[in-house]
């Protein structure tokens, strides 16, 4: 993960970022789309998190080279900052829904020489495609969490790394957790389709 992690910052709005588009009309529904996305409040505060926190959080995803990392609620951009940083990653993603973070997250990769290694989007969680990670890092809420597992166990490839911070996913029990300074970290892999772990 990077040097840091943020809260989760999302919403249950549209993507903000528009496919093509063929027609006039595509384009002022996606201006519309865009335009309410930003406009709605964050569900979570922005809590960044301490430097030795992500960095346990990468060394418990097992972050190497040639992963994709995507960073769900990435906050300021720390932890696909510090995750390329650490190996030659395939690809890190930092998806948030606030612009004032991906701003902050772009400015910061610019001041860490890292421009062109990440990628930050700004987004919603739940319509956006990560289906192409190795490793998933969040920093939610337990019942953020619960509504988001569905979506990781159906699209994530089976072995996929998930390592959250601070929060579980309901009853899919951790394979691993440990608490580093005041904070717990919690990890899980994808199972194979049809595992009891994805019911």
């Amino acid at each position: 993960m990077k040097t840091m992690m943020t809260a989760a910052i999302l919403t249950l709005a549209a993507c903000t970022s528009a496919p093509a588009l063929s027609n006039g009309a595509n384009a002022e529904q996606a201006t519309t789309a865009t335009q309410e996305a930003e406009s709605r409040r964050p569900d979570v505060i922005y809590v960044p998190t301490p430097p030795e926190v992500v960095d346990a959080m990468l060394e418990m995803a097992d972050v190497k080279d040639g992963d994709v990392l995507y960073d769900l609620g990435s906050g300021d951009g720390r932890i696909p900052i510090a995750a390329v940083k650490r190996a030659n990653l395939q690809k890190a993603v930092g998806i948030d829904i606030d612009p004032t973070r991906i701003q902050e997250a772009n400015d910061n990769a610019r001041a860490q020489g890292v421009t062109g290694k990440v990628e930050f989007r700004q987004a919603d969680l739940f319509t956006s495609d990560f289906s192409d990670a190795s490793v998933i890092t969040l920093y939610l809420l337990d019942s953020l969490n619960e509504k988001l597992r569905p979506k990781l166990l159906a699209e994530l490839k089976p072995g996929t790394r998930i390592v959250s911070h601070a929060f579980r996913m309901g009853d899919w029990e951790p394979e691993e957790s440990k608490m580093v300074g005041s904070s717990m970290i919690y990890s899980w892999t994808v199972p194979a389709r049809g595992a009891a772990a994805a019911k």
